[in-house]
């Protein structure tokens, strides 16, 4: 069933500057912008020119020039029987809230859709190594539903030295952290049930965790952890089955959970019966060290926590893990031979490898990262000065507020200056975040200089020719 916007809601979403002059500009524009930051998702139906000029009280032309824009740009297609379907063109990244590599992008384009970095110095040497373990696994199916024991066995001394007591009997290695959220969902979860998330979040968590039919509950949170208070009321209320939480460097504000607010939420969650979710997928992206933090399982022991070797390795090595409490690992074996029956052989035994060779992050790659950091934070403050951050400890972010702007507006006038990026609203679990913008610092610092200044550029395009300014980007110059 194609999902569907009403004209009323349409016309609360647009906002006041959405009939500046031109008008039908200024209103094709606002809805793209609503298309790039996930507000309207692509594939929406628009409602009908009829009803959306008595819901914003504008001429029928206003509508129909405007529509007639978005078919011209590659943002509305009209389909017999559904009306007019608003869509992100194929090319852009900005299609709905899952966060997706954009595709087809031009040589000097940059992507910072995805807070991922390149593969690290030694990825070679471990491919060679794992090729030359292979020969010993080709006579089997090749399927190992829970992971190779060696994998896991790593997996758990990893978890030992970081304080958290695991046997290789509570890691189920999966391909990917966002795989293993949803084995834990189908295993754990049913329609209807509640669960706790943060907000902003994930945007790729919060899909796995909607096609449960789940219902969220949010609590805020920003550059200092989530709000512990409304964590507390919210959790007091009851109903909530689990609760997904970043407590290490998270996603997107960069927030480091410290002990003591661990060791309160730890038993909020006790004290409600509320299955804690933990994403760890960053947790040993330390950047700059201090005061050490327990993992979560250590104050709860009944979390669930997912790992991942995209962030802390590379994203091409789809390998993930669950360390679950042991009286559930059948239950999540079984909800997994639904969904696939294991992760890539000779994956796991590079990661295997990598593990030996590195423990966690290379050391090299969190110097790459720390500087990255550093030259984003400088170039953000020299280009953009009334943009706000924090610069995080340690994870892959920055979680920038540009003020009065749309961030859906700049998002889309960015890709014409060769930079995608993703607005905050796709972070926000029931709206909100209109004026932020995600920055991973996973490039060069020479490189993440530029794409500052390319998001420089798009703000003052922005500011300057508002959001009718963005329906003729070519004609000003823009990266095609």
């Amino acid at each position: 069933m194609t999902p569907s916007i009403s004209a009323v809601r349409l016309g609360r979403l647009l906002g006041e500057d959405a009939l500046a002059r031109p008008a039908y500009r200024s209103l094709a524009g606002a809805i793209m912008a609503l298309l790039a930051d996930g507000r309207i998702p692509s594939g929406t139906r628009l409602p009908s020119e009829r009803e959306l000029t008595a819901a914003l009280g504008c001429s029928r032309t206003t509508v129909t020039n405007a529509y007639a824009v978005l078919a011209e740009r590659g943002y509305l297609a009209a389909r017999r029987g559904s009306g007019s379907i608003a869509r992100v063109p194929s090319k852009s990244a900005s299609a709905g809230r899952v966060l997706t590599p954009a595709i087809r992008l031009d040589p000097d384009a940059i992507d910072l859709t995805c807070a991922a970095t390149r593969a690290p110095e030694g990825i070679l040497d471990a491919f060679a190594a794992a090729l030359a373990e292979l020969p010993g696994y080709l006579s089997d199916n090749g399927y190992a539903p829970v992971g190779l024991l060696d994998l896991r066995t790593a997996i758990a001394d990893r978890y030992r030295q970081r304080g958290l007591p695991t046997s290789p009997d509570q890691i189920l290695v999966t391909s990917g952290a966002v795989a293993g959220l949803a084995i834990v969902s189908r295993a754990l979860l049913t329609p209807g049930d509640r669960v706790i998330v943060e907000s902003p979040t994930y945007p790729n968590a919060l899909e796995a965790l909607g096609r449960s039919g789940t219902r969220t509950l949010t609590i805020p949170v920003d550059a200092t952890g989530p709000d512990l208070d409304e964590t507390e009321r919210v959790l007091r209320a009851g109903g909530a089955r689990a609760a997904y939480l970043i407590p290490d460097f998270h996603n997107p504000t960069g927030a480091l959970l410290d002990d003591s607010d661990r060791e309160r939420l730890a038993r909020a969650l006790r004290r409600s019966g509320t299955i804690p979710l933990i994403d760890e997928t960053v947790a040993e992206v330390d950047l700059d060290g201090g005061p050490a933090v327990r993992p979560f399982g250590v104050l709860a022991p009944d979390a669930i926590a997912l790992g991942s070797a995209a962030k802390t390795f590379w994203g091409g090595l789809r390998i993930g893990w669950i360390r679950v409490p042991g009286a559930l690992a059948g239950r999540l074996l079984d909800a997994r031979a639904t969904l696939d029956l294991g992760a890539p052989i000779l994956e796991q035994l590079v990661l295997t490898h990598l593990l030996r060779t590195h423990g966690g992050m290379p050391i090299g790659r969190l110097a790459e990262l720390r500087a990255a950091r550093d030259a984003t934070s400088a170039a953000l403050r020299e280009r953009l000065p009334d943009a706000r951050f924090v610069v995080p400890r340690g994870g892959l972010n920055l979680w920038v507020d540009l003020g009065e702007i749309s961030a859906g507006a700049v998002a889309l006038a960015a890709e014409r200056f060769g930079l995608q990026i993703a607005a905050g609203p796709r972070f926000a679990p029931s709206g909100g975040f209109e004026h932020h913008v995600r920055i991973p610092y996973v490039a060069d610092p020479d490189v993440m200089a530029t794409a500052v200044e390319r998001l420089g550029a798009a703000v003052d395009h922005v500011r300057a020719h508002g959001v009718a300014g963005i329906t003729t980007a070519a004609a000003h110059g823009f990266v095609a």
